[in-house]
């Protein structure tokens, strides 16, 4: 019997090790939970509900307000900030991942259109989750997630935070005031990104040629008004100097990362058929061993 409880006491011991390196562990230390200001204390808990956060579970909190919209993008002091954000600040490589918890609640901004502005602003290597629990457009969790960089003593340059929101503003505005859904303006912007990585444009006309060629692939027209508005913006970028090819680089970077990563732990294409036949084993042996211990 002795023998028997300690082979299952090691068994165990095996098994939750293995499920430890299978699964992997979110570390909390580093994660900001950012407040729009104007939520009453109901609110907040409704937040950190959405969140799947604890009441006894510890993060870091701060609220953004009006006043951080003027000092990090020039936005109005006295806007009412009701967006919310949980960031999970992670090592270099890690990529940027954005959710958005309550899509009810959120009107205007989708996933890949924070992804975008985020990435002209120069965040990397974060995992965002975006929640309000009132309906608002969504604008002000982009300065939210900001001011989560600037308390890590991560500094994000101010001109292009100021022109990730006005991008952020082009592509509601478009989605909005055009016949174009929001999934395409995200697929046009991500596209020009792309081309502009690619071409290293020199010039204002070199901006406006990658546009127009844009716009025809993915078969869309636009007011003379909005395509000009496009040009400025993706001029803005190119006098900033903003690398996109490096952005691109580490993505795929992260992609051979993760390959060289599943090669080395032997992932090739008998994997799942070696976990079916290792729990199927484990059901096996916990059902000799407590078929032996009624005995």
């Amino acid at each position: 019997m002795k023998l028997k409880l300690k082979s299952f006491g090691l068994f165990l011991i095996a098994f939750a090790i293995s499920i430890g390196i299978a699964l992997p562990v979110s570390a909390a230390s580093n994660t900001i939970l950012i407040y729009g200001e104007k939520l009453t204390d109901a609110q907040r808990s409704e937040v950190r509900s959405s969140l799947d956060i604890s009441d006894n579970e510890t993060v870091e909190e701060y609220d953004v307000t009006g006043q951080d919209y003027a000092d990090y993008i020039n936005g109005n002091p006295d806007a009412n900030m009701y967006s919310s954000a949980r960031i999970l600040l992670e090592e270099e490589g890690a990529g940027l991942t954005v959710n958005i918890v309550t899509p009810q609640n959120i009107t205007e901004v989708t996933t890949e259109m924070y992804e975008n502005a985020l990435l002209t602003a120069g965040a990397e290597n974060a995992t965002v989750d975006v929640v309000s629990p009132v309906r608002v457009s969504g604008h002000s969790a982009l300065t939210g997630i900001y001011k989560a960089y600037d308390v890590e003593g991560e500094q994000l340059d101010k001109e292009r935070m100021e022109l990730a929101n006005e991008e952020l503003n082009v592509a509601t505005d478009l989605a909005e005031n055009e016949d174009v859904s929001q999934e395409d303006v995200s697929k046009l912007l991500t596209e020009i990104k792309q081309m502009i990585a690619e071409q290293n444009p020199a010039t204002r006309e070199d901006v406006e040629q990658i546009v127009s060629e844009q716009l025809q692939n993915l078969n869309i027209s636009l007011s003379e008004e909005d395509r000009q508005m496009l040009v400025d913006l993706f001029d803005k970028m190119r006098d900033l100097n903003i690398d996109f090819g490096a952005v691109k680089n580490q993505l795929e970077d992260i992609a051979n990362t993760v390959a060289d990563k599943a090669e080395e732990l032997g992932l090739d294409a008998g994997f799942w058929e070696k976990v079916a036949n290792f729990f199927s084993e484990i059901f096996a042996s916990l059902s000799d061993l407590f078929s032996g211990l009624s005995n």
